[in-house]
C-alpha cells in the first residue's frame, strides 16, 4: 500500500528560505538606516525642531523602505515564492503596511511641525511654503494620499464592505504612491544630496522593484499564457448562481500547478482583462485542462457566467500552499464551506490511495452543495477510502466544535486537517483542532475572501 505524502523536504526548504528572506530584509533596512546615521551632523541635534526634523527624515527613509519592500513581497518573484512560500509573503506584506503608513506619517506630522517651529508660524501656512518652495513636495503629497487610501481600504473592516474590484483598483495606487515620493526623496533628502552613492543605491532599489513588478507580474504571466495557448472551453452551471469555467491549452502539466492552489486570472474580454481575480482550481490539473467554479459574488463572478468559447485566458500562478504534499499523517480531513468546497475537491483529485480521507461539505442550503455529485462518484469509486460528510442548515444545527468534529470524525486529532470556507467556520475549527492537540503544522487553511495583496 502507498505511504501517505510525506512533506519534510518541503518544510525544511521552506524554513531555510525564510530565514535567507528575513535576513535580506533585515540587511536592507540596515543599509537604509546607515544612509541616515552617516550623513547627521551636529547642528541636526542642536535644537529641538532640529532634532524633530532629523527623526522625520530617519521615519521618511524606513516607512519607504518597508512599502518597497512590501512591493517585492508580492511580485511572484519565483525562487522568492518556493523559499518563503505565497501565504507567508502575503502576511508579510499585510504586517509591514501600516508600520510604512504610520512611519511616513510621522515624517509628515514632524517635519511640518519643525519648519512651522524654526519659522515661527502655523503648520498649514509652513505646509503651502513647503509645497511652493520645495521640488516634487506637490508629486509627494498625493503619494502620501494615495498611500492613505489604500492603507485605509486594507484594514479587514474596509475590505468586507467593498467589493474586490473596488479594493485592487484602490490598493494598486500603492505602486503610484512609492513612485510619485521618488524624486521628492532624492532631491531634497539631506541622506541623498551630495551623496552619489547613497543616492545610487535608493535608485537601485527602486529600479528593482520596478524591473520585478513588471516582470514577474505582467511580463512572464503574458508570455506563459501565449506560449500555453489557454482558451475558455466551455462554462458550465453548477447551481444557482455557481459556473464551472472550463479551460483548455497545451503542455499544462508545465505550469507544475496542484489541486488546491489557485491562479490570478484575466480572460480577453470586455470587462475581465485589466483586473486579475484569485480563483482556486476546482479539479486537479491535467495537461490539457484547468478548470475554477465561481459563486456569484459580484460583477465580475456573475458575468462568468457569460464568457464564450475560445475566449482567451492569461493566468498568474499557480500559488498557494494549501497542497496534498504538506500532509504526514496517512488520515485526512478536508472541509469546504459552501464554495469554498472547491479547492477541496482539487485537493480529492491529489491525494493518494494510501490515504483515508473525511470530507465535511457544509453548506446553509441543498441547493449549495455544489460538485456534490463529483463528490459522491469520487467517493464511491474510492474502495471506501474516502468518506463524504453533508452538514446543510443553520450554524446552530452543525457545531464545528472539537466535540462534534470528534464525534463526526473520531480520528480527527490524529488527521491532517485542511479547510477552505468563510473566516468564522475556518475560525470555529481552528480553535476545535487547537483543543484536541493538533499541531500548526497539521492545519492548513485557505480563507474564502479574496487575498489581501497588491
Amino acid at each position: 500500500m502507498p505511504k501517505a505524502p510525506q512533506p519534510a523536504r518541503i518544510y525544511k526548504h521552506s524554513a531555510a528560505g525564510t530565514d535567507w528572506a528575513a535576513l535580506s530584509m533585515g540587511g536592507g533596512l540596515g543599509f537604509t538606516l546607515a544612509l541616515q546615521m552617516t550623513t547627521v551632523r551636529k547642528s541636526d541635534f542642536i535644537t529641538l525642531y532640529a532634532s524633530l526634523a532629523t527623526f522625520s527624515r530617519l521615519c521618511a527613509l524606513v516607512g519607504t523602505y518597508f512599502a518597497i519592500v512590501g512591493i517585492f513581497l508580492v511580485a511572484r518573484i519565483p525562487w522568492v515564492e518556493k523559499g518563503v512560500g505565497h501565504d507567508r509573503l502575503v502576511t508579510w506584506h499585510r504586517k509591514l503596511g501600516p508600520y510604512s503608513l504610520f512611519a511616513i506619517g510621522f515624517h509628515v506630522l514632524f517635519i511640518i511641525l519643525s519648519f512651522a517651529g524654526q519659522d515661527h508660524v502655523r503648520l498649514y501656512v509652513e505646509l503651502w511654503r513647503m509645497l511652493q518652495t520645495f521640488p516634487w513636495m506637490w508629486f509627494a503629497l498625493a503619494g502620501f494620499v494615495l498611500m492613505i487610501m489604500a492603507g485605509v481600504t486594507s484594514y479587514k473592516k474596509a475590505r468586507a464592505k467593498m467589493s474586490y474590484e473596488t479594493w485592487w483598483v484602490i490598493h494598486i495606487y500603492t505602486y503610484a504612491a512609492i513612485a510619485a515620493s521618488f524624486m521628492h526623496q532624492v532631491v531634497n533628502g539631506q541622506m541623498f544630496v551630495g551623496h552619489p552613492l547613497n543616492r545610487a543605491y535608493w535608485t537601485g532599489l527602486y529600479i528593482s522593484m520596478a524591473f520585478s513588478v513588471i516582470y514577474w507580474r505582467f511580463g512572464v504571466p503574458l508570455v506563459r499564457s501565449m506560449k500555453h495557448s489557454l482558451r475558455v472551453d466551455k462554462v458550465v452551471v453548477e447551481g444557482p448562481g455557481v459556473v464551472s469555467v472550463i479551460m483548455r491549452g497545451k503542455n499544462l502539466d508545465k505550469l507544475a500547478a496542484q489541486g488546491g492552489q489557485f491562479f490570478g486570472w484575466r480572460f480577453f474580454t470586455r470587462g475581465h482583462f485589466l483586473m486579475s481575480h484569485p480563483y482556486s482550481l476546482s479539479a486537479a490539473p491535467t495537461a490539457h485542462y484547468l478548470r475554477i467554479t465561481v459563486k456569484d459574488l459580484g460583477d465580475h463572478s456573475r458575468s462568468l457566467a457569460f464568457l464564450k468559447p475560445g475566449t482567451r485566458v492569461f493566468v498568474e500562478g499557480p500559488y498557494g500552499a494549501f497542497t496534498a504534499g504538506r500532509s504526514t499523517r496517512p488520515h485526512v480531513v478536508l472541509i469546504g464551506g459552501g464554495v469554498g468546497i472547491t479547492p477541496v475537491r482539487a485537493l480529492m483529485d491529489e491525494f493518494n490511495g494510501g490515504v483515508q480521507l473525511d470530507v465535511i461539505f457544509r453548506a446553509s442550503r441543498e441547493e449549495d452543495l455544489v460538485l456534490r455529485e463529483e463528490l459522491d462518484y469520487i467517493a464511491f469509486n474510492s474502495g471506501g477510502s474516502i468518506h463524504v460528510h453533508y452538514l446543510v442548515g443553520p450554524r446552530k444545527n452543525h457545531p464545528m466544535d472539537a466535540r462534534a468534529l470528534r464525534k463526526l470524525v473520531p480520528q480527527f486529532a490524529d488527521s491532517d486537517i485542511y479547510i477552505c470556507g468563510p473566516e468564522p467556520l475556518v475560525s470555529a475549527v481552528r480553535e476545535a483542532a487547537e483543543s484536541l492537540g493538533v499541531p500548526k503544522n497539521r492545519f492548513h487553511d485557505e480563507a474564502f475572501a479574496f487575498h489581501g495583496e497588491g
